[in-house]
């Protein structure tokens, strides 16, 4: 019985009917067919989507189990975080193609870091994270624990001691939902973020010891595993990507590492595939690659449902969700 839409779905199935937006309506069709079979989701997640707020339809994504399991850039975990203990002190700047170089130091002069027309607020969002992740740091040092990126947001989060800090619903935090679902969060490269710049200068100080938090390598062997014990004889899991570099590439070639590199019989592809990206086709180029290359690489199938939604994710991604949530 077909499941019942609400007046977003219904408005996107009345008007997206060509191009681009017919991809939408496709991907997120076979997204629902693929968890309706019983099958996963993976959310390969780049860019700045945290800061964009993505957490408004995400969250409820995580909590409805529509992902189950997330990589995503360094930023994107911290960020996600720090617009919910900051978001009242972030500073719009929706003119921000005519700023100078000097109006761009001045925001710098007052703290503000910006991301396109978002400028983060380093005293309430940077350090009160650095606060009390020092704290937690240095307490898995004594006990002589190591951890994942993620394993320590989640330990500080749980901690209770941001929430006199809230200043969104938490709700519409998706590391909240994640946390309160307990599914992962791979993060590659997890130095190329604040809170790892942050880690860096206190393990060069001599605070903290480099060891306590896992590395990329590990960070692959744990998605490795998540992927044999919730992957191997089910339904098989999709790949939903948004924008690509990294937080895509990394996860997705865990696939081809297994059968080809640890030569594992039988290792499932990737059942589904959707990237949302503005990157154009290019010489070279991971983000701009089209799907059918993945093919050459052992990552999906020649029948494996493949989409590609060239606009901007933050329309793109919550008007999806909205449609797989049924809204």
């Amino acid at each position: 019985m077909e499941k019942k839409k609400g007046p977003i779905s219904q408005f996107i199935l009345h008007n997206y009917r060509h191009f681009n937006s017919a991809c939408l309506v496709d991907a997120s069709k076979a997204y629902e067919q693929l968890l309706d079979e019983g099958g996963k989701m993976f959310l390969a997640m780049a860019g700045a989507m945290s800061t964009g707020e993505l957490g408004l339809t995400l969250a409820e994504m995580v909590r409805q189990d529509k992902f189950a399991a997330v990589c995503c850039s360094a930023n994107n975990l911290e960020e996600d975080i720090m617009n919910l203990v900051a978001n009242k002190h972030y500073k719009r700047v929706p003119n921000y193609r005519d700023l100078t170089p000097e109006m761009e130091q001045d925001l710098l002069d007052h703290h503000m870091n910006r991301v396109t027309d978002t400028c983060i607020p380093e005293d309430e969002a940077f350090r009160v994270l650095e606060k009390f992740l020092v704290e937690i740091w240095k307490d898995a040092q004594a006990k002589g624990e190591r951890l994942l990126p993620y394993e320590y947001m989640y330990r500080l989060i749980r901690s209770g001691k941001l929430e006199p800090y809230y200043e969104i619903d938490p709700k519409d935090s998706w590391v909240l939902a994640a946390c309160e679902k307990n599914i992962p969060i791979f993060v590659p490269a997890w130095e190329d973020c604040t809170t790892g710049n942050i880690f860096t200068a206190h393990v060069i100080r001599g605070e903290l010891d480099v060891n306590i938090v896992k590395n990329g390598i590990e960070t692959m062997m744990a998605l490795v595993d998540w992927y044999k014990k919730n992957v191997f004889g089910t339904r098989g899991c999709g790949f939903f990507q948004i924008g690509g570099g990294t937080a895509g590439d990394f996860p997705i070639c865990s696939v081809p590492m297994m059968s080809q590199d640890l030569q594992w019989k039988d290792v499932p592809l990737w059942q589904y595939f959707c990237q949302i990206s503005d990157s154009t086709t290019s010489y070279g180029s991971y983000s701009g690659a089209v799907p059918n290359e993945k093919i050459t690489w052992g990552k999906l199938s020649a029948n494996t449902p493949k989409f590609i939604v060239e606009s901007d994710a933050t329309i793109v991604a919550p008007l999806m969700f909205a449609y797989i949530l049924g809204w």
